[in-house]
């Protein structure tokens, strides 16, 4: 199978190619400096790579910046999905696009609405869980006004090695190790009582793989664990990965202006459809992070 990723230079972009091509499929990948809000960029490189499946992963993925930066987040996150979809419905018509949207759709939600599932309302409460929505519209759109091949994937958090500093797992890793090397001990954080339902990413891509071939279009798959975990659990098992001495005071600064408190998933539909289950452990991702985050070149 010929595959193009956008954003394949990514964090889940690098583990994506990775397994699509110890599969035996051939990889294009659409990523920086290319810029996916113009659309005859896009146009090339669907035309260069001739793609059988196209995994639109490229977006501004942060969700604490996306609250000041929300003209670059609808830019990049729905001008550039409108791109790929058009792009590819006039170049490779038969392609199956893969949308990858975000869990941070639902919003903030009750204890008592968990798990949340395909059909669950979307509540977005940031911007960057806005311009998902909005991609998970014209994606829909391009089925239903094109007849185009396009799936939705809604992944929960999603860990492993190569994630940046600037997601909580790897960044208070990160603080951790540096911490250790300078021998002190204090780890700023941010808010630690929320609860996430974490996927390694290594599992999260093969969903992705399995989608493009078992999928039906118009649908939207969750892709989650269906365990949550709270923040505080998730530093202290670190620490312990890395220096149980260290102490954490929490930093105004790192606190977003709304924190969605508890997301829990579902995917019963995914296995439904594919036979995908989580196959990494927990204790595995957080050890892989670790080394990962530990044996990267220091920097100053």
């Amino acid at each position: 199978m010929r595959a193009l990723i956008t954003g394949g230079n990514g964090f889940v972009g690098r583990h994506l190619q990775a397994h699509l091509e110890s599969l035996g499929d051939t990889v294009a990948i659409l990523d920086l400096p290319l810029d996916i809000t113009d659309y005859e960029v896009v146009r090339a490189a669907v035309t260069d790579a001739q793609p059988d499946a196209i995994y639109h992963l490229a977006a501004l993925s942060h969700v604490g910046t996306s609250w000041t930066n929300s003209s670059a987040v609808v830019d990049v996150n729905v001008a550039g999905t409108t791109n790929v979809l058009a792009a590819a419905r006039e170049v490779v018509p038969e392609a199956t696009v893969l949308f990858v949207s975000s869990a941070e759709v639902y919003g903030p939600r009750t204890p008592e609405e968990m798990p949340l599932r395909e059909a669950t309302e979307a509540r977005p409460t940031s911007p960057y869980a806005a311009s998902k929505l909005a991609g998970e519209a014209f994606a829909l759109q391009a089925v239903r006004g094109f007849g185009q091949r396009v799936i939705i994937a809604r992944p929960f958090n999603h860990v492993g090695p190569g994630q940046s500093v600037s997601f909580f797992i790897p960044g208070i890793t990160s603080r951790m190790v540096a911490a250790t090397r300078n021998a002190t001990t204090d780890i700023a954080v941010g808010n630690l009582t929320s609860r996430r339902d974490f996927t390694d990413v290594r599992d999260v891509v093969r969903a992705y793989r399995l989608l493009v071939e078992h999928g039906v279009a118009g649908e939207i798959y969750v892709i989650a664990s269906g365990r949550d975990v709270m923040m505080q659990d998730v530093a202290d098992e670190l620490r312990q990965l890395v220096n149980p001495q260290l102490r954490f005071e929490q930093d105004p600064a790192l606190l977003r202006p709304v924190d969605v408190p508890l997301l829990r998933g579902d995917a019963s539909k995914l296995e439904a459809a594919t036979g995908w289950r989580p196959e990494i452990s927990w204790s595995e991702t957080l050890a892989d992070i670790v080394a990962d985050v530990t044996n990267a070149p220091a920097t100053n």
